[in-house]
């Protein structure tokens, strides 16, 4: 019998002799998940969005205030305008994804952009302030899985955090909102996942009274930020400005507040889809060289939400 020692191994034949790629997550989103789902800015060219068409659970609303809407919306009515703005993002090149499904005694599932935060890697699934809509975002990650757009986080524990309180600035910044909609658990959330991505914040305390940011200010082009007046954070306002960024003022509170005026979606920089009603605040952004196309969408603001609540953005072209 032969010694133990001279026992031969064919060492190219075992164990993990090779490097690992190390090529970024969002580098192989085409090849691994079939398209770019990376989302970077407010006002890169707009590829893909997710939105809910308005239900069955819309007409099960009696008691508005019970959902924290103003009026019962008329379910045809609301229908056909959500249906035209889906066409007008579909006329501008985007994709337009939908909530096939979705629980029958959730009604503000059409603000879709308190669902879904949009970043450089894949989507955070957000987790509601308001207790009468958790549970959409079972089927708001069943979406995301048919499609293919990576889920790079869900909201968990004590968190919340809503996708209306983040706005990105470019691909190393975003603004992200404390208040009633996002706790600092559910922020940090949002920071732990983001600073692996290179990403900084800037924070940004929401008033009393006030849900999200995009009630406050919103990116227009790719260095102009339109406001609400003494509303906006000095610092806030300041890193901006530090950026190069012009600040246009919104020049009616009653637009703001009543008319949605400052929940408008960029389709392309300089180029905005924004709530019809709004002839002020239309006319100082394009005197500001701002494009506005407008849409309809009066019906559906009965739930206290506009274009922007309803739209998640999936693809954006970076800046």
């Amino acid at each position: 019998m032969g010694n133990a020692l001279d026992f031969k191994v064919d060492s190219s034949d075992y164990g993990e002799k090779w490097f690992a790629d190390e090529s970024s997550f969002e580098e192989n989103l085409v090849s691994a998940w079939g398209r770019k789902w990376s989302v970077s800015s407010e006002v890169g060219k707009l590829r893909a969005v997710l939105m809910r068409r308005p239900g069955a659970e819309i007409e099960a609303v009696k008691n508005p205030a019970d959902w924290r809407w103003k009026e019962v919306m008329d379910p045809q009515r609301a229908r056909e305008q959500h249906d035209a703005l889906a066409d007008i993002y579909r006329s501008n090149g985007v994709d337009v994804f939908y909530v096939e499904e979705q629980r029958a005694d959730r009604p503000n599932a059409i603000f879709m952009r308190d669902n879904v935060l949009g970043t450089p890697e894949g989507a955070i699934v957000c987790r509601q302030a308001t207790a009468f809509r958790r549970g959409e975002e079972r089927a708001v990650s069943g979406a995301l899985g048919r499609i293919g757009c990576p889920i790079v986080r869900t909201i968990s524990g004590k968190g919340v955090f809503e996708g209306a309180c983040g706005m990105w600035v470019d691909r190393e910044t975003i603004i992200l909102g404390t208040g009633v909609r996002s706790n600092s658990d559910g922020v940090y959330q949002v920071y732990e996942v983001l600073r692996w991505m290179g990403v900084n914040t800037i924070s940004f305390q929401i008033p009393w009274g006030h849900a999200h940011l995009d009630g406050l200010m919103n990116i227009v082009d790719r260095k102009k930020a339109l406001i609400f007046p003494w509303q906006v954070p000095y610092d806030v306002v300041k890193s901006l400005t530090k950026k190069g960024f012009t600040i246009i003022e919104a020049p009616s509170v009653a637009e703001v507040k009543t008319g949605a005026a400052m929940n408008c979606v960029a389709l392309e920089p300089g180029r905005v889809v924004m709530a019809k009603g709004n002839p002020m605040t239309k006319a100082v952004l394009e005197r500001n060289g701002v494009e506005v196309i407008e849409a309809e969408v009066d019906e559906l603001m009965k739930g206290y939400g506009a274009i922007h609540c309803m739209t998640a953005f999936l693809e954006r072209d970076p800046i």
